[in-house]
């Protein structure tokens, strides 16, 4: 008969402990397991969805986004009473103005009338980029004219073309487009002696103006108070 002790009552409560601490951290790690498995799952289906879209449904989503968002404080303002058109211009710095500014400049660089030959150029370029041809109505009138179609100095052209009626209400149409972009022009308006003098040149007198048009109504009584001495 063997007289080594048994184990004692507390070291088998240590080794149960220790056994129930490895089980919860094994029953652990099957948790973040499975957490993984599902988060990788639910990765692919999404990335499989975004695969199926449209090239350009990020940007389709992000600018009805901003619609939505630009309608629901529009809401807002009419609701408070206020013009939401001023009331979002106020969130515009004149850096950022002045910016925009130059950034549609750059995409309309016609600035109006300079002389007669940039004019005619600019309406030339403009004419030829509106040009839509015709291959098949080109095909047939060069068949039906022959070598007329080609006129040299001593081809007699009279009586040979005749314009559609398309083409003369596209020139009628164009006409009218002329008459009512002219009638926006103003003439270069003259150097008022007796006006107030807020600019040092005149570029600078052109960003006062800028500056005025933004903010003029916001800052009227505080350059009053300037002028006056009684500002605080």
């Amino acid at each position: 008969m063997s007289d080594k002790p048994g184990p004692s009552k507390s070291n088998m409560n240590v080794e149960a402990s220790k056994q129930m601490e490895r089980m919860k951290k094994l029953r652990q790690l099957h948790s973040r397991r499975n957490e993984a498995r599902q988060k990788n799952h639910q990765e692919v289906l999404e990335e499989s969805k975004r695969s199926k879209l449209p090239a350009n449904w990020e940007a389709k989503k992000a600018r009805a986004d901003w619609i939505l968002g630009t309608e629901a404080q529009r809401q807002e303002a009419a609701k408070l009473g206020k013009d939401y058109s001023r009331t979002k211009l106020l969130e515009v710095g004149a850096d950022e103005a002045e910016r925009k500014e130059r950034k549609n400049r750059k995409k309309n660089p016609d600035t109006g009338f300079a002389d007669y030959e940039q004019a005619t150029f600019r309406q030339y370029s403009r004419l030829v980029q509106e040009i839509k041809p015709n291959m098949e109505e080109y095909e047939k009138a060069r068949t039906d004219l022959g070598d007329a179609f080609y006129a040299e100095k001593n081809t007699i052209v009279h009586g040979l073309h005749k314009d559609s009626p398309e083409a003369v209400n596209r020139m009628v149409e164009d006409l009218h487009k002329q008459i009512e972009k002219r009638e926006k022009y103003s003439r270069r308006r003259r150097h008022d002696d007796d006006a107030e003098i807020d600019y040092i040149n005149e570029r600078n007198m052109r960003f006062n103006k800028k500056l005025d048009r933004f903010y003029g109504e916001f800052t009227t009584e505080i350059k009053q108070n300037l002028e006056r001495g009684t500002a605080v």
